[in-house]
């Protein structure tokens, strides 16, 4: 049976180590602060915010929230970024998305300044993330991957990599992230042609296409391991991934499940983030 990869020793240990930053930036005149910007009331948008504060606070970050009604102008919203990349108290901030139709989402984005896009959304983070230099920060779910792998010792370097799924958020960020580390990487959707024997040749299979159980039996080959990015809900309404589970454990090598997985540690990773984007802040001011 697969070795199952849980997010909570993940976290744990991350917050371990993002307390005594946080306190160690703090004894220096500057404690990481997190701003949510929350617009309407979708019931998943407020678990995420409720998830994301509880796990800032645990890692020593400062969470400050604001909530504007769906009907919120696009100016008023972008007038209130404009102000957190001013604030020097406020070292990221989150933007919930979706927003609502009658905002342009591109414009909100480049409205952050991005040291503060801690969650990799706008265009200068992703050019960061292309050309390996620190300009903003990777998407949290693509970066929660790569140390999901680093924490259970999962080498990466010299292996084949297969992301299935190629959106901004996750596959191909995820997949520059995993060439970075120097693997050798294949990119594949849902209109990939021979797809389950390519997943077989996969040292790493990296799924993220927002399927419920799509990838089965014939998807997989004995030693690989298996990360499950998919939220998704069965037939029965309970919390599923995009790989069945069951026929992954019984022989890939290792697998991250659905719940209690990688979604877990997104949130860590975005703490993360926070504490580093006050690093870079302070050492930025102490130079000037």
């Amino acid at each position: 049976m697969a070795e199952i990869l849980k997010g909570r020793p993940v976290i744990d240990k991350l917050n371990d180590h993002l307390k005594n930053r946080a306190d160690e930036l703090r004894a220096k005149g500057s404690a990481p602060a997190l701003a949510i910007i929350r617009v309407g009331d979708s019931e998943d948008d407020m678990a995420y915010e409720r998830s994301a504060a509880k796990c800032c606070e645990a890692a020593g970050v400062e969470v400050k929230r604001r909530h504007f009604p769906a009907s919120v102008g696009q100016d008023e919203l972008i007038g209130y970024i404009r102000e957190l990349n001013r604030d020097a108290a406020v070292h990221g901030v989150l933007l919930l998305r979706p927003l609502p139709p009658h905002i342009d989402d591109r414009a909100v984005c480049r409205a952050l300044a991005p040291e503060k896009d801690v969650d990799g959304i706008t265009e200068y983070s992703m050019a960061g993330l292309y050309s390996c230099k620190k300009i903003g920060f990777a998407p949290c779910t693509a970066e929660a991957c790569i140390d999901m792998l680093d924490h259970y010792g999962i080498e990466i370097a010299g292996k084949r990599a297969v992301v299935v799924g190629r959106s901004f958020v996750v596959g191909k960020p995820v997949a520059m992230m995993l060439l970075e580390r120097d693997a050798t990487v294949t990119v594949c959707h849902t209109k990939t042609k021979n797809l389950p024997s390519i997943c077989r040749e996969a040292d790493i299979l990296v799924v993220a296409v927002g399927h419920a159980k799509m990838l089965g039996r014939e998807y997989f080959s004995p030693g690989q391991v298996i990360v499950d990015i998919g939220i998704n809900f069965d037939e029965t309404g309970a919390m599923c991934g995009d790989v069945d589970c069951d026929e992954a454990s019984k022989t890939a090598r290792a697998v991250t499940p659905v719940p209690g997985g990688i979604g877990r540690v997104t949130t860590a990773v975005l703490a993360k983030h926070v504490v580093e984007a006050c690093g870079r802040m302070m050492n930025k001011t102490t130079k000037l």
